[in-house]
């Protein structure tokens, strides 16, 4: 019922139907307006997420020094639901792409990155918030700005200067075709590979969103603004939007998994020795 309020809350009070709109993701500032630090409901929502990370990573982290320190090795509920969570990351992300002593190296940056997007993600769908924290591109331009940095940064370690090489001229191409071959090279690895990681993110969102808000807003105009066997079709509507909820909750998972798993890949790249 929360969803279908907030979703409705945009339509006038002529009780007509009113389409979601791109306006949904420029909400009004509620605090700190006309200075750097302006807030509106989407980066209240992304603070209040970093800081149930913050919260909970710092309790998980006590509980591993506790154990350690009481030599107590049977975990309790949390302790084992953190447990699996990291280890997740650790092994079917970062350990499956990279090895395990690159991947223990880059685990905390993409342990970061997956738990962000998740976090940021799910609110979507949580009453309330009702929209996701990378539904707006900011964010999801920071994040692909970090794995950037990170591939670069993982290939001129491994490399040197050379990487650069390896990374825009891979062997055993014809010498007529290495010009073309260099600027395709160019534009995928150090332009549409950031590019891309943001867009799709930013993308799936803003569509998941707009769905659900479609759903709920023609379920509260069914239910409430229409007559006779029209009414009806708010039970559709209804069914339509509580699907793709539990639809969203997926590909808040998925999204997470393919943006940390994209970064992997892009690092594994550049420690490769042979491009």
């Amino acid at each position: 019922m929360s969803l279908l309020i907030t979703a409705s809350s945009s339509e006038e009070s002529d009780g007509g139907f009113h389409a979601p709109s791109i306006d949904e993701f420029y909400p009004e500032i509620i605090a700190f307006a006309d200075t750097p630090f302006a807030l509106n409901r989407i980066m209240l929502i992304r603070l209040i997420v970093v800081t149930v990370l913050i919260v909970l990573f710092s309790i998980l982290v006590s509980h591993f020094k506790k154990a350690q320190a009481t030599q107590n090795f049977v975990p309790s509920r949390f302790q084992l639901m953190g447990e699996i969570a990291l280890n997740f990351v650790r092994t079917n992300i970062a350990h499956e792409q990279l090895g395990k002593k690159d991947g223990d190296r880059f685990l905390p940056l993409l342990t970061t990155i997956f738990f962000t997007v998740l976090g940021m993600n799910i609110t979507g769908i949580i009453p309330g918030f009702n929209i996701s924290g990378t539904s707006v591109i900011g964010l999801p331009i920071v994040l692909a700005l970090a794995a950037y940095v990170t591939f670069i940064y993982a290939g001129v370690r491994h490399h040197g200067i050379r990487f650069f090489k390896v990374a825009t001229i891979p062997a055993g191409v014809p010498g007529a075709f290495l010009p073309l071959v260099f600027v395709i090279e160019v534009l995928s690895t150090f332009i549409l590979r950031p590019v891309t990681l943001a867009l799709r993110l930013t993308m799936n969102m803003i569509a998941g969103h707009l769905l659900l808000v479609l759903c709920f807003s023609a379920t509260q105009f069914f239910f409430f603004s229409s007559e006779g066997i029209f009414k009806l079709f708010g039970a559709g509507t209804l069914l339509f939007g509580f699907a793709f909820t539990l639809f969203e909750i997926l590909v808040a998972f998925l999204q997470a998994y393919v943006f940390t798993l994209l970064t992997t890949v892009y690092i594994q790249l550049s420690l490769a020795d042979d491009h």
